[in-house]
């Protein structure tokens, strides 16, 4: 077990890996078509509780470099994870997994909506599910919120930056690269000098 996994997660199974790229192509594409209004909350269920890909910490440090990534975070994050295990094969593997059915469905989906926007009874099923989409977001910050434990920042200052970070985007409106190079500049230079100073 490597030395980033927390000490409760040592009285556990031991992490699994995936048997082929074809493994991660049908999780991938079983993850994607789970993903209604969100891929990220299923993608932690199935990634780090049911197939134990990846810790709680390792999900948590590979969104959280998928985020600052141009392009989608759940792209960057397959992408990541393939790449981890079976190199450009699996990144290759995992993306198209990520990709290729829910691509299909979308198109078929929005050459429905083309016909059927107007249709009242349409437009208040959407705004449901955009209700639902804001709910599976939130339970899974929740969720992730139990690794700050362990992060070289501290549960307060974790807490406190992204606090900050929340406001910044959500109420005042600023420009994400602003919140990110303040925010996670700090964050990286504390985290560092925190690191550093324990190994001397």
């Amino acid at each position: 077990m490597s030395p980033a996994t927390p000490t409760s997660d040592r009285t556990v199974a031991p992490l699994a890996r995936p048997a082929s790229p074809t493994a991660l192509f049908l999780a991938f594409n079983a993850l994607a078509l789970q993903g209604f209004g969100g891929v990220l909350a299923v993608a932690q269920r199935v990634l780090v509780e049911q197939r134990r890909w990846l810790s709680a910490e390792e999900f948590l440090q590979l969104l959280a470099l998928a985020q600052v990534l141009p392009g989608p975070n759940v792209v960057n994050l397959t992408l990541m994870v393939g790449d981890r295990y079976f190199g450009l094969r699996g990144a290759l593997a995992a993306l198209a997994g990520i990709l290729t059915f829910p691509l299909l469905l979308v198109i078929g989906l929005t050459t429905a909506y083309m016909h059927f926007s107007a249709v009242p009874q349409v437009a208040g099923a959407l705004k449901g599910m955009g209700a639902v989409a804001a709910g599976m977001i939130i339970g899974t910050a929740i969720k992730l919120a139990a690794s700050l434990r362990d992060t070289p920042l501290g549960l307060p200052l974790a807490t406190a930056l992204g606090t900050a970070a929340c406001i910044g985007v959500a109420l005042l409106r600023w420009p994400l690269l602003y919140v990110l190079l303040g925010c996670g500049l700090l964050a990286c230079g504390v985290a560092w000098h925190r690191l550093g100073g324990s190994r001397t």
